[in-house]
């Protein structure tokens, strides 16, 4: 999941060598979470939050043949 999140990350944003994705795991969950530069935030999260709700959207989908849920915040 963690590869997932950076790839698509480093697809949106200008500068894809200041993203980075630290992950972290528990027995029901795992929370993943996604630094960006400042500048590149807007293009990260997107109008009304629509591109971060679809970087959400494909990660859960991958992640439905185990059984965590997955948890994705943005940061910068």
């Amino acid at each position: 999941m963690k590869e997932l999140v950076e790839f698509i990350a480093k697809s949106l944003v200008d500068s894809p060598s200041e993203v980075s994705v630290t992950e972290r795991e528990d027995s029901r969950n795992v929370y993943l979470k996604l630094h960006v530069a400042s500048s590149d935030m807007g293009k990260v999260i997107g109008k009304k939050g629509k591109i971060a709700k679809s970087i959400r959207t494909v990660v859960k989908a991958a992640a439905s043949k185990t059984d965590k849920k997955v948890i994705v915040d943005i940061e910068d």
